[in-house]
């Protein structure tokens, strides 16, 4: 499928995929969806020394910088990608220069650079795990405090939002975690309280009324 790099409406980059209409991160601003979706109503929530990351849809590797860039603690941070981005669009990503954080721009090159299925340390206290595998072979039990659920939109592939994959996702998390995602579909949410969630409805990023907390209890 043909990929494409475009500027959202915060001046950074996303990867749109013309046949279908859609783009990693939102038209209306990646950075401003990945601070609010994920740092602001996921990250932010956790006040212990150390906790366990997954992410449902590495992509860009967006996700995983802010959360390196705004994490005060230690992060072990794991990344899950069937369809990984290439170089040659790994460096048409502006994210560096759009968080004005040019010293870290080893990082976010390391970050994409990495072996895969094998763990890193990135910086102190943030080690990385990229794992390229489809969200259904997910075997983890009770692993993570955290899951940002990024996966393409329910519209192009309603098989990633299902009981089935959210049962998974409720294995994978802690009692006590939480799973944060952009989407606020009505058969999203119910198909997360279906397995066991406890979701609640908060106000979206820019462009979005609405998204989905869920949490294990």
């Amino acid at each position: 499928m043909k990929r494409e790099i475009i500027i959202t409406s915060d001046g950074s980059t996303t990867i749109h995929l013309p046949e279908w209409n859609e783009q990693y991160h939102s038209k209306h601003g990646a950075i401003q969806e990945a601070y609010h979706v994920f740092i602001k109503s996921g990250l932010a929530l956790f006040h212990k020394d150390e906790i366990s990351v997954l992410e449902i849809g590495f992509g860009t590797g967006l996700n995983c910088f802010i959360t390196f860039l705004e994490s005060n603690k230690t992060i072990n941070y794991v990344g899950v990608e069937a369809y990984p981005v290439v170089k040659e669009e790994v460096s048409k990503l502006n994210y560096v220069t759009e968080l004005n954080v040019e010293d870290r721009q080893e990082v976010f090159k390391e970050i994409h650079e990495i072996s895969w299925e094998e763990k890193h340390e990135i910086a102190q206290d943030f080690y990385l795990t990229k794992r390229q595998q489809f969200f259904k072979d997910i075997e983890d039990i009770d692993t993570f405090d955290l899951i940002y659920f990024d996966a393409f939109g329910a519209e192009h592939q309603p098989d990633l939002w299902t009981e089935d994959i959210f049962k998974i996702m409720f294995k994978a998390i802690k009692k006590g975690g939480v799973l944060v995602t952009y989407s606020a579909k009505g058969s999203v949410r119910r198909a997360m309280q279906a397995v066991g969630f406890i979701v609640e409805r908060l106000p979206g990023p820019p462009g979005k009324r609405e998204m989905l907390r869920a949490k294990k209890e």
